[in-house]
């Protein structure tokens, strides 16, 4: 901007308040980047009682200023709309932020077995306190596939951490874990222990579990070993992982699979004043009917609402839980010959649960990982579309990162939105090219690129505590596609950077029913917006993930403000310790809470 320009936004001669046009704040001084295709740029942005009144040229913004008006000068900086969560786990979230780190490189420090066990240890001496308050040492963010020994821990391995406490780590995936051997006696897991439907214990070669659980057995042994403690760590959770969202740039967060208690959590930390965004829940939908049909709504209160339904048919790809049409590729463990993967669901619970969101006129959102699954998935949309018609509840597919080609066409076909995970080309995609579906079908994981040839939107997400909830990590895993190796994983499923903030701010928007209110910098909507260090259209593709979020701001207030010198995109930890009042609590029970992607 001119120096003309700042001069006549910060100095413009006043006129007598007129409440109805006259500013609270004005916005100036760096490149404003709407999602707006009518003005896809402005030098100024006024705003009133956390609305946007006017967007345009510096000249046309000053006749907004008043007295009583404050400047907000971006310095150069790119300012954008506020990000919209396409799907993540904000309570759960709130773990990653309160628990041991177990994540590698580069948003952890574990790189093998030994040091899995130091930063345990470690985390227990430092939170000393919380352990004997909750008898339980957890950790998270392990990734077998970045281990040096390319395993899963075992009980073995964690009862060098601790032999009389039960000691519980949760993968990255969030689909599976490891017990030591404390926590599987608590669990009631043994010898003679039958798998529950959905989920496999695995054992040993005498038969005797060796503490790696998948799916359905890993969530059933959260409630023997986390349910003891009270319910002021689920509010704990909530408000932890949404301060989390907020540093990286999310003023909308989405809780996804949330439980009753989960929502009850996030309504009293929000009634506290404690979650500073807004947060959409989707409780699940074999579970908590009930409660969503009694609490579902437009409207949020204290910055949250239930937005709809979540469904999970499968698990995870990197942890070859995901149901694939076809055999993985060389998966790492012992499985058997020919081996796809497995459903939690099946196909008669899918449609009837299907059936009862389009009967209500319910969004909702199904987790489909494999082709497999989403075999399942298109089946099931096509049977209900057929019987209800189109009921304008917008069903999203999530992940749906093993797609075929025709797979995008039918859900094009029946309307489906898909907020897609293109962060696994970063995080994973090696170890998809070598070991999940090989180098072939790895290409068009997450497949961006046929999506926009069909011209649909779509959204992007973190999946966070999966991955951190880091907004420009997103935005680079979209635009770049490059792996940790730096080999460039599918360049034709590339898009552009407009596309990908399109993907995190007014396509995510409509997919929550709320492109009215978010997701642009408009005249109407709500004074939600991302301060970023630079212009993210302005700089080399390769250096986005670079990128640091400076501010968020939520209706005009800011939310965030990164210190100087501190990497804004790295995960803060708030130790146990530093609220020992909370010791008691922090662990609260997650049995229902915890399927994350």
């Amino acid at each position: 901007m001119s120096l003309a320009a700042c001069v006549l936004i910060a100095c413009a001669a006043e006129t007598p308040d007129k409440p109805s046009t006259v500013a609270d704040t004005i916005y100036s001084g760096g490149p404003i980047l709407t999602m707006d295709e009518k003005q896809p740029r402005a030098d100024a942005v006024a705003v009133k009682d956390g609305r946007i009144i006017a967007v345009g040229s510096a000249a046309d913004i000053a006749e907004h200023k008043g007295s009583g008006t404050e400047v907000f000068d971006l310095m150069g900086r790119a300012m954008v709309p506020g990000f919209v969560d396409s799907h993540g786990h904000v309570v759960f979230g709130g773990l990653q932020a309160l628990s041991a780190n177990l994540l590698p490189s580069p948003d952890g420090e574990v790189t093998d077995i030994a040091s899995l066990k130091r930063a345990l240890k470690q985390w227990a001496e430092e939170n000393a306190e919380a352990v004997a308050a909750t008898n339980m040492i957890i950790g998270f963010g392990y990734d077998n596939a970045q281990l040096k020994e390319l395993r899963h821990p075992t009980r073995a391995d964690l009862d060098e951490v601790a032999l009389d406490v039960p000691v519980l780590i949760v993968h990255q995936s969030g689909h599976l874990g490891v017990a030591n051997s404390k926590a599987l006696e608590l669990a009631g897991i043994n010898k003679d222990s039958k798998p529950p439907a959905g989920g496999v214990i695995q054992r040993g070669e005498n038969g005797e579990p060796n503490g790696v659980l998948e799916e359905y057995a890993f969530f059933s042994v959260l409630a023997p070993l986390l349910g003891q403690l009270g319910d002021e760590g689920l509010v704990a959770f909530a408000r932890a992982g949404s301060k989390l969202w907020a540093q990286f740039g999310y003023t909308t967060g989405q809780d996804g699979r949330s439980s009753k208690a989960a929502f009850k959590a996030l309504q009293k930390a929000a009634a506290d004043g404690d979650i500073p965004i807004d947060v959409v829940a989707f409780p699940d939908v074999l579970e908590g009917r009930d409660f969503i049909k009694q609490s579902v709504s437009r409207e949020y209160v204290d910055n949250v609402r239930v937005g709809g339904c979540k469904l999970t048919i499968d698990g995870s790809p990197q942890g070859f839980t995901a149901l694939r049409d076809r055999p993985y590729y060389d998966p790492v463990g012992n499985y058997p010959e020919g081996y796809k993967g497995y459903a939690a669901i099946n196909q008669e619970q899918l449609q009837e649960a299907v059936n009862w969101c389009f009967e209500h006129g319910l969004q909702i959102l199904v987790h489909s990982n494999g082709e497999g699954a989403s075999d399942m998935l298109i089946a099931a949309f096509r049977n209900a579309r057929e019987k209800y018609g189109d009921p304008g509840n917008r069903p999203v597919l999530v992940h749906g990162q093993f797609q075929r080609e025709d797979q995008v066409d039918s859900f094009k076909e029946l309307g489906v939105f898909q907020s897609v995970f293109p962060m696994h080309t970063y995080y994973w995609g090696d170890w998809h090219r070598e070991h999940t579906v090989g180098p072939e079908v790895a290409e068009n994981i997450s497949p961006t690129g046929w999506i926009r040839q069909r011209g649909l939107m779509f959204g992007t997400h973190h999946d966070a505590p999966v991955a951190l909830p880091n907004s420009m990590r997103v935005l680079d895993a979209t635009v770049n596609r490059r792996t940790r190796s730096g080999y460039i994983l599918g360049p034709d499923q590339r898009v552009d950077v407009e596309t990908a903030l399109k993907a995190m701010t007014i396509w995510p928007a409509w997919q929550h029913l709320e492109e009215n209110e978010k997701g642009s910098i408009e005249v109407g909507k709500l004074a939600d917006f991302v301060v970023l260090s630079e212009d993210p259209t302005a700089i080399a593709p390769e250096e986005l993930a670079e990128l640091k979020v400076v501010q968020t701001i939520k209706e005009g207030i800011v939310i965030f403000e990164a210190r100087p010198g501190e990497p804004s995109a790295r995960l803060q930890y708030a130790p146990f310790s530093s609220n020992p009042e909370a010791a008691h609590h922090v662990l609260h029970s997650l049995s229902a809470d915890a399927t994350v992607h």
